[in-house]
C-alpha cells in the first residue's frame, strides 16, 4: 500500500525588532539631523532665496525710510536699528521652512516610514528641530557677516552671543513648525497658516520699532510674543557696542518690562528657551498621537 507524504511547511522566519537603546535613539537623532543638513546644502537656490527678504528689509526699507527717522533716532542709521530684527528674521523663515518638510514627507509617504522605525518618535522630532536650528543658524551667520555694512563692529564676543541667541530662536521656531506639521496634511495649508502667523509675530516683536512707550494694546501683544524675547536681547547686545548718547539709548533700547520691572537679558533669553522646550514637548505629544 502506497504511503502519501504530507508536505511540511517551511519554518516561519522570525522577525526581530531591535531593542531601543540610548545609542539607537541618539543614532536616530543624528540621521534625521544629517538629512536636514544635506537637504539644505544640496539646494543652493533655497539658500539664496531665503536671504532675499532680510536683505530687502535691511537695505531697501532701511535706506528708503532713514530720512524720515533721522530726528527721532538721534543720528543713528535706521539700518543699524533694524539690524537686530533682521538677525532674527534670518533664522525665522528658514527654521519654519525646515519644519515644513514634514508635510512633504507625509504627502510622499516617507514620514510613515520614519515613524514605524524602532525608535521613539521623540527622537525624530528632536532630530528635526536640531536640523532646522542648524540650517537656520547657517543663514544667521551670513547676516552676521553683514554687520560692518550697517555700522556694527565685528566684535568676536558680540558675534558669538548673537549667534547663540539665533540658534536658540531657530530651535524654538522649528519646534513650533513641527508642532503645526503634526496635524496639517497639505503643504498649501501649512504655507497659508505660516503666512498668517509669522508676519504678525515678527512685527509685534519690536523688530521694526522700540518696545517701550507703546499703546497699552500693543504693549500687551508685544509682551506675549515669544519673538520679542529674542529680538530685544539681540538689540541690547548690538547697541552695547555702539557709541550712543544716554537719551538715544534709553529711547531706542529700553528693553522689556513686566509691570514696571525691567526684565534682565538673561531672563529674556531663558524665556525663549522655555518657549522652545514647551513647543518641543507639545510636538512630541502631537506626533505620538498622529499617524
Amino acid at each position: 500500500m502506497a504511503t502519501t507524504t504530507v508536505p511540511t511547511s517551511p519554518p516561519l522566519a522570525q522577525v526581530r525588532v531591535a531593542r531601543r537603546t540610548r545609542g539607537s535613539e541618539l543614532r536616530a537623532v543624528k540621521i534625521v539631523w544629517e538629512r536636514e543638513v544635506i537637504r539644505f546644502f544640496s539646494d543652493r537656490l533655497r539658500i539664496v532665496t531665503s536671504l532675499v527678504q532680510p536683505l530687502l528689509f535691511l537695505f531697501v526699507l532701511g535706506t528708503g525710510l532713514s530720512q524720515l527717522t533721522t530726528g527721532f533716532s538721534g543720528g543713528l542709521s535706521l539700518r543699524t536699528f533694524l539690524y537686530p530684527g533682521i538677525l532674527a528674521m534670518a533664522v525665522l523663515f528658514t527654521a519654519l521652512f525646515a519644519a515644513a518638510s514634514i508635510v512633504w514627507d507625509r504627502e510622499f509617504g516617507f514620514l510613515r516610514e520614519m515613524l514605524v522605525a524602532p525608535v521613539h518618535r521623540s527622537s525624530v522630532v528632536i532630530g528635526k528641530c536640531l536640523g532646522g536650528a542648524t540650517v537656520a543658524g547657517f543663514q544667521g551667520i551670513i547676516v552676521i557677516a553683514l554687520a560692518g555694512l550697517v555700522g556694527v563692529p565685528y566684535a568676536p564676543l558680540l558675534m558669538l552671543e548673537v549667534f547663540g541667541i539665533q540658534l536658540l530662536l531657530a530651535f524654538t521656531i522649528t519646534a513650533f513648525g513641527v508642532m503645526m506639521s503634526a496635524r496639517i496634511k497639505q503643504m498649501q495649508s501649512f504655507m497659508a497658516l505660516t503666512q498668517m502667523l509669522v508676519l504678525p509675530l515678527y512685527f509685534l516683536s519690536g523688530a521694526m520699532f522700540p518696545a517701550s512707550h507703546l499703546p497699552t494694546w500693543l504693549t500687551v501683544l508685544n509682551r506675549i510674543d515669544p519673538l520679542t524675547y529674542a529680538v530685544v536681547p539681540i538689540r541690547h547686545l548690538v547697541f552695547a557696542h555702539l557709541q550712543l548718547s544716554p537719551l538715544v539709548r534709553a529711547r531706542l533700547d529700553a528693553g522689556v518690562s513686566w509691570a514696571g520691572w525691567p526684565v534682565p537679558t538673561l531672563v529674556e533669553i531663558a524665556m525663549v528657551a522655555v518657549f522652545g522646550l514647551g513647543l518641543l514637548g507639545v510636538a512630541v505629544v502631537s506626533f505620538s498621537r498622529s499617524e
